[in-house]
């Protein structure tokens, strides 16, 4: 039996050190599965808690030289969480602003004044002075990074900035004291620190973007919920309240936590779990889910789930789960980040070798073209390529109620070629309902439907249910019916009024020696539509027939015709009779049916279907769990409970077949958004380090100034994570 944790890390400076810390953890024996995000500052940790432990977790982090803390559940926690963002926020922006401050008049004196004629006495010692504090105060990060690096041994973006302003301050130092008259650099140091720090804040005030759509679900919780103890009613916050209690809820109040209906009625917004607008009816017997919004009645309700087990918690800790999961395409990423690093500083050494002993420029002209290699090569926007995509994408999909379990979910989805949807529950609602109703002979329409549901009311079977609670709607009082008895796979029969009816099937008619000829072809067209047909007879002849039929969803036919535009083969599976599977496929728009088929048989189907591509099975998460689990993506329909939140990739909030195509449509929006960011940063840094190196010099006398490069820099990881956050603008 395995464990899933989620950890909260600080201290990480980029891309490098989520892959450092995925290493740590997943050396550790037990350790089945772990991922460090970089964007979300999150490890998730799947393992064995015989083999391995918590601690054990915490101190492989610390040992790297980062700080972990089991991440807690619950809005208390997400407070703390976002108020240590928002404190890391305030302290990249003070660095930024000390930067700025010192570096600015540095460039001046340097850049401006001394390129113009204005001399100021003693420039070069004050420029020392004002570079001083940004290199070692504001830029202090950069070497506390290279030294964990170093102790992993590996290297990092904070390498290649340290390495790089070093040289650039180092080398003034020692001309400012011994060859004044080569000039000095500081000025380069100073203003590409504070180019990185800009880089790095507008980084985090875009990454605390991303997470918007946790913030906004967690933004929906109640404070506090109204219960009854020792017979009083009592407000206490929403943390004490405890599975049992009886909760009231008033008009416009939100509901605390998930319950089930013990009295009163009224009908609530469960639009923050659904997506639906429309306010859904509640009775007594029927399920709450917590934070969503009571409207008109009140009712009191006892408590089944509470804390980190309620729904809401349940959705949070998935998106969280998604947004940390990572997706294949980012193992290519963080391969390339792996390697990058040590091969820059290679060509960044050659080029200084080559500028100063080959090509015979001075000490400085090869010192300004190695660090200019050194920076505009850190890979930190290859990093950020793929996560923060995931991140808006998961976030996007949670937002109108599709669930998605991760990168590698997102990654496989966009590949789909054949959507198998189960039939009950998916295609159809799920219940059955009145469809047609044909009296025959002087009976009416109301005393058909009277009879029908008088002897029908004592009767536990689904279509029984369906025909007396269509007689309730149509406000039909029912009269008391005796000597019922059931006939299994026929019907049953019953007395009213000293009367013996039948009602059942033709099987029964023909069994008693009832006459049909008259009602047989009515009989044969309606279940050529696909619905259940029974007949009501006296001793003497039929009275009249109902149909009842499981309806399919309105908007299947429309998610069939998305999924054909997009290419996607539909097949829909069912335990039905062949005839009545057909009737509902051609209702859907489907030709592809597979029917009579048992639940243990349908993984069987999904795996010959793999054949041709990757397979969707869309099912309820719990008779098409074999299949859901069979199939590249298994997409549970749910209607917010917890009924498929352990089954499938994908979980459709809304019940809706329509959210198949747009999670497809996410998929590929959001793969097409991680290929964006990816060419760009690839194509950034291959187009970036020739130049810097200087390979255009010998052409057209330009070198790259390193400060230049520092800011192409920041804004390469700046046009990332832009480019992700306008996944938020589509339309799915």
């Amino acid at each position: 039996m395995t464990k899933k944790i989620q950890l909260s890390i600080s201290g990480m400076h980029c891309a490098s050190c989520a892959t450092i810390l995925t290493k740590a953890l997943q050396k550790i024996e037990g350790v089945q599965e772990a991922t460090v995000n970089f964007s979300t500052e999150r490890a998730a940790v799947e393992y064995d808690p015989v083999k391995a432990t918590v601690p054990q977790f915490l101190n492989a982090i610390a040992s790297k030289g980062y700080k972990a803390a089991i991440s807690e559940g619950g809005v208390q926690a997400k407070d703390r969480e976002e108020k240590r963002r928002q404190n890391e926020i305030a302290l990249t922006r003070e660095l930024l602003l000390i930067g700025f401050f010192f570096s600015f008049p540095t460039f001046l004196i340097s850049m401006v004044f001394m390129k113009i004629g204005i001399e100021i006495p003693y420039a070069d010692y004050i420029i020392w002075i004002l570079a001083t504090p940004v290199q070692f105060y504001a830029g202090w990060q950069f070497y506390r990074g290279t030294w964990h690096s170093l102790r992993n041994k590996t290297a990092s973006m904070d390498t290649l900035i340290a390495i790089g302003t070093s040289a650039s301050y180092f080398y003034s130092v020692y001309v400012i004291l011994f060859q004044p008259e080569l000039g000095q650099y500081f000025e380069v140091g100073a203003v590409l620190i504070t180019f990185v720090l800009l880089g790095k804040y507008l980084e985090a005030v875009a990454k605390g973007k991303t997470s918007a759509a946790i913030k906004k679900i967690m933004g929906l919780q109640a404070k506090t919920a109204t219960v009854i103890r020792h017979g009083k009613q009592e407000e206490i916050p929403i943390e004490h309240v405890v599975v049992g209690d009886i909760v009231v809820v008033k008009p416009g109040h939100k509901i605390p936590v998930d319950g089930i209906i013990v009295e009163g009625h009224s009908s609530v917004d469960e639009s923050m779990v659904t997506g639906e607008s429309i306010p859904v009816e509640k009775k007594k017997g029927d399920s709450v889910i917590g934070a969503t919004i009571n409207k008109t009645g009140s009712f009191k309700f006892k408590a089944t789930k509470v804390g980190a087990h309620t729904t809401l918690a349940q959705i949070i800790q998935l998106i969280e789960e998604a947004q940390g999961k990572k997706a294949p395409i980012q193992r290519f990423a963080d391969m390339v980040s792996a390697y990058f690093v040590p091969i820059v500083i290679i060509i960044s050494i050659l080029t200084f070798l080559f500028w100063y002993f080959v090509a015979g420029e001075s000490f400085a002209f090869a010192l300004i073209a190695s660090v200019s290699v050194l920076v505009i090569a850190c890979p930190c926007a290859l990093g950020l390529a793929t996560p923060t995509a995931i991140m808006v994408g998961t976030g996007k999909g949670a937002e109108k109620g599709i669930l998605i379990k991760g990168g590698d979910a997102l990654e496989a989805a966009h590949k789909i070629k054949s959507v198998i949807f189960d039939k009950t529950g998916t295609i159809t609602n799920g219940k059955p309902i009145v469809t047609e109703i044909i009296p025959l002979g002087k009976t009416t329409e109301k005393q058909f439907l009277q009879l029908a549901a008088s002897i029908e009311q004592n009767s536990e079977h689904p279509l029984a249910e369906a025909i007396v609670n269509y007689s309730k709607k149509k406000n039909i009082s029912l009269e008391k019916s005796s000597h019922f008895y059931a006939i299994p796979g026929y019907g049953i029969t019953a007395r009213i009024n000293a009367t013996e009816y039948l009602f059942g099937n033709l099987k029964l008619m023909n069994k008693k020696k009832i006459e049909t000829k008259a009602v047989v072809k009515n009989v044969e067209a309606l279940q050529e539509e696909g619905k259940t047909v029974m007949l009501l007879s006296d001793k003497k002849q039929v009275m009249g027939l109902i149909a009842v039929a499981d309806t399919i969803r309105e908007t299947a036919p429309k998610a069939v015709q998305k999924l054909h535009r997009m290419g996607i083969e539909v097949y829909m599976i069912t335990g039905d009779n062949e005839k009545t599977g057909k009737a509902i496929a051609k209702q859907a728009g489907i030709t592809n049916v597979f029917a009579e088929v048992l639940p243990d048989q349908k993984a069987a189907y999904v795996r010959k279907l793999q054949k041709k591509g990757k397979v969707a099975m869309v099912g309820d998460g719990i008779n098409d769990a074999p299949a859901i689990a069979q199939a590249n993506i298994g997409i549970a329909m749910g209607s917010g409970t917890d009924i498929a939140m352990e089954t499938g990739n994908i979980v459709l909030m809304r019940n809706d077949p329509l959210d198949v195509a747009k999670a497809i449509r996410l998929s590929k929006m959001t793969m097409t958004k991680i290929k964006q960011n990816m060419f760009w940063a690839l194509f950034y840094n291959v187009l970036g380090i020739p130049i810097a190196a200087g390979i255009l010099y010998p052409f057209t006398g330009w070198l790259l100034s390193p400060m230049i490069a520092g800011g192409a820099m920041a804004l390469s990881s700046l046009s990332v994570v832009s480019n992700s956050l306008l996944l938020k603008m589509k339309r799915l």
